[in-house]
């Protein structure tokens, strides 16, 4: 995304530099042409205007996106983690009575 904000910035540059010097070359009166420069400013300032809300637009989207991603990513770690840690329970749960097994036969034979 980056690559086509900068392209369009060059463009849209590219477009006011060169519309300003047609217009400061072409041969008309003082008035007209400085309309012609501030209807011009407006149009790119419009231009502008629109295609920032374009390119909001676009990053919202995608870190919309990447947002629903990473939930579910993070969704998915914590559920491993719970059955992990479920597992590891149920292990030292089976040591624990095996040793409470085992310390019950010592008592009896002490």
């Amino acid at each position: 995304m980056g690559k086509d904000s900068n392209t369009i910035l060059g463009i849209l540059a590219g477009t006011a530099i060169g519309a300003t010097l047609g217009i400061l070359f072409a041969p008309d009166k003082g008035v007209n042409t400085r309309q012609k420069i501030a209807d011009e400013a407006i149009n790119t300032k419009d231009m502008l205007a629109e295609k920032a809300t374009v390119l909001k637009d676009n990053v919202v989207t995608t870190m919309s996106g990447k947002k629903e991603t990473l939930d579910s990513q993070l969704e998915n770690i914590v559920s491993d983690a719970s059955h992990k840690a479920d597992d590891l329970i149920s292990s030292l749960e089976k040591k624990l009575a095996q040793l409470k097994a085992k310390n019950k036969k010592l008592q009896k034979t002490s």
